[in-house]
């Protein structure tokens, strides 16, 4: 193979592709010819293959009202049969869930237990709390074997969960839970981190004040800390779960009915409820499972995402149940007690897949560079990265010291809209260039195009990155918001007279067809895999009374790959000296963030400038305002802006 950059190739590791699911290139490529030649009948397949039905679908896909497509239609099941009840024949006794505390606690729950816990739970909502098919529940948890129980519940009597992210704030939480309309929601006293107990129920009263959709709260008691008791809503979990029964029949439901929906930040300062429906998604998230991590039924998988994320839903919980895997659910921080913490736990699970952001595996190499050669990591065969590219100094860490120059690493590129993997290497298969996100998965239609004619880029051109035809667990819609879900990802690429998935990211292809993602073309930041909307952080600066006008970009971070950095404009001017090192401020506005979002979005530099380059039209040109953060040369026409000179004068100040 070829390449303009002379980037090293890793061929795969010939002794573990002998037993790989995909061997080689030729199986790759025909499966993906297969795809190209006969679209349906390749997913027609598939979902014959892995899905248990209920009753038959009639139809494949029905693409007559693209962008809402319909997949599998006529077609009825259930996820949490498909993630538990079809095991139970020859897997019962079989580990399902592996879960480790912050404190070193251990728990370890069959199938069999696993379908006992999630009926349970499912009885407890339906028959204590009133959940029906179609109502909402808001999961507000940490990392809990409750939390799994709580969205296979969810999928088990049809109610329609939405996780949100433990770390956000009670105005994020109240955000979601007013516009998903919730019911219910489930979350726990609190959790432990680094051996101490932080609080979530907290969180929680405060975002029920006053006037909300919220009818009852479901408290987990994790860490026994004192909370308040809100009389005829608060019910204890740990109290209720004792009176239900083992047995609850499973609702039969459509494939095209939702499952989840999970809150995104966008481009604007609203969150974007994104909605996965039941038989697409459960479809892809076992496919991936099984292609891109090879795992095998006596392997164990460990995914280290937190289950508020997409990456959580799909290769935690839904993806490895799905396909009957042994799944390992971890509370605490990977550098606790010390950054040797997941290696102890790799050498004493025996874990074989192990799947994490390139964040953590700088942090990790960082802080402990010295701690893997302590451990005995030989049990591992494929290593994975998720939510950024990875830089090759930490692929090569990652190679050499984790995989010891024998593990695939799959650099995984998706989304929470795309529900699983779209572009990535095959384990035993594919061919690796570091932080190349290398090829299409068979049955997607990843291809960059350019934005102005729907044309495929040549090689290095470079262009935007677009799936052309619809896949099984691709977004359905945004909640409640049918013209937001067309104008957000089907409004700005056509191919052949048709509005195409534009992704939002840029890529472009080498000489040998391999994609490499090069970021983000709109104003989202992606923070520790994280993706951050710049116009909610920006809704959030503009709440601290003493800020006029602000402007958020993203800036490299040697550990979180893409920080966020604040031109923040006051209303009562500052002199010179005090605009670069307001550290008091910045502490303050960072205050309101963590209030209104949460600790993820805190800014990481703050510059207080008497203005920002705007066009007359009064739009804030952050492209150049991301050049100036970088450091990099300003190539845009100045002479568009209002006052040209701006730009020179913030330059002069970084």
């Amino acid at each position: 193979m070829s390449d303009k950059h002379h980037r090293q190739i890793y061929q795969p590791n010939r002794e573990y592709a002998k037993d790989a699911r995909i061997k080689n290139m030729c199986e790759y490529q025909d499966l993906t010819r297969w795809a190209e030649e006969d679209y349906e009948g390749f997913w027609d397949s598939y979902a014959k293959e892995k899905i248990d039905w209920i009753e038959p679908y009639h139809t494949v896909l029905d693409e007559s009202n693209t962008p809402f497509v319909r997949w599998f239609e006529g077609g009825k099941l259930n996820v949490a049969e498909q993630c538990v009840d079809r095991h139970l024949d020859v897997r019962k006794n079989k580990a399902a869930i592996i879960f480790e505390g912050d404190r070193g606690d251990k728990q370890m729950v069959t199938y069999l237990e696993l379908y006992y816990n999630v009926n349970k739970m499912a009885n407890l909502l339906k028959n204590e709390f009133g959940v029906k098919k179609g109502d909402r529940v808001v999961i507000y948890m940490p990392m809990l074997l409750e939390s799994a129980y709580a969205m296979l519940a969810c999928a088990r009597i049809g109610a329609i969960h939405s996780i949100v992210f433990g770390g956000f704030s009670a105005e994020a939480l109240r955000d979601r839970i007013e516009d998903a309309e919730a019911k219910v929601v489930i979350t726990a006293d609190g959790a432990y981190r680094k051996n101490k107990p932080y609080m979530l129920k907290p969180v929680v009263d405060k975002a029920l004040e006053g006037k909300t959709p919220v009818e009852k709260v479901c408290v987990v008691e994790r860490n026994g800390e004192d909370i308040t008791w809100v009389p005829g809503r608060d019910y204890s979990y740990n109290e209720l779960i004792k009176q239900q029964s083992p047995v609850c029949a499973a609702e039969p439901m459509d494939a095209e009915d939702p499952l989840f929906l999970l809150y995104t930040s966008g481009s604007t300062g609203q969150p974007k409820g994104v909605q996965h429906n039941q038989a697409g998604y459960i479809l892809w998230a076992q496919m991936t499972m099984e292609w891109v991590f090879d795992v095998k039924e006596n392997d164990t998988y460990w995914c280290t995402a937190d289950i508020g994320w997409i990456t959580g839903h799909t290769y935690i919980v839904y993806g490895p149940l799905a396909m009957g895997a042994t799944t390992i659910m971890f509370e605490g921080v990977p550098t606790y007690p010390d950054a040797g913490r997941p290696w102890k736990m790799v050498e004493e699970y025996k874990i074989n897949q192990f799947y994490t952001a390139p964040t953590a595996i700088r942090v990790l190499h960082k802080m402990g560079e010295n701690e893997p050669a302590k451990y005995d990591l030989s049990s591992l065969k494929v290593l994975g990265t998720v939510g950024e590219p990875i830089d090759p100094p930490a692929w090569k860490w990652y190679y050499e010291e984790i995989g010891n120059s024998k593990c695939a690493i799959v650099d995984t590129y998706w989304q929470t809209e795309t529900g699983g993997h779209m572009i990535s290497p095959l384990p035993g298969a594919t061919p690796i260039k570091p932080g190349c996100a290398t090829l299409p998965l068979p049955g997607i239609m990843g291809e960059v195009l350019n934005p102005e004619t729907g044309e495929k880029v040549e090689a290095y051109e470079g262009g935007y990155m677009c799936v052309t035809r619809p896949w099984p667990s691709m977004i359905r819609g945004v909640w409640g918001d049918p013209e937001r879900f067309q104008k957000s990802y089907f409004g700005d690429v056509v191919k052949d007279g048709k509005p195409v998935y534009f992704t939002g990211d840029g890529a472009i292809y080498d000489d040998d067809g391999y994609i490499t993602i090069t970021g983000r073309t709109d104003d989202v930041i992606n923070v520790s895999g994280h993706r951050m909307g710049t116009a909610e952080v920006e809704a959030a600066i503009l709440k601290h009374d003493d800020v006029a006008e602000v402007a958020v970009v993203g800036k490299p971070h040697e550990l979180k790959g893409e920080g966020i950095f604040a031109y923040v404009v006051l209303k009562t001017a500052l002199d010179d000296a005090i605009y670069s090192d307001n550290i008091d401020m910045m502490k303050a506005i960072n205050g309101v963030i963590k209030k209104e979002i949460g600790n993820i979005a805190v800014c990481d530099q703050m510059l207080f400038v008497p203005g920002l380059p705007k066009t007359r039209s009064g739009k804030i040109m952050r492209r150049i305002l991301r050049a100036i953060a970088k450091g990099e040369l300003i190539t845009q026409d100045t002479s568009t802006l209002e006052d040209p000179s701006i730009v020179t004068t913030i330059e002069a100040m970084v």
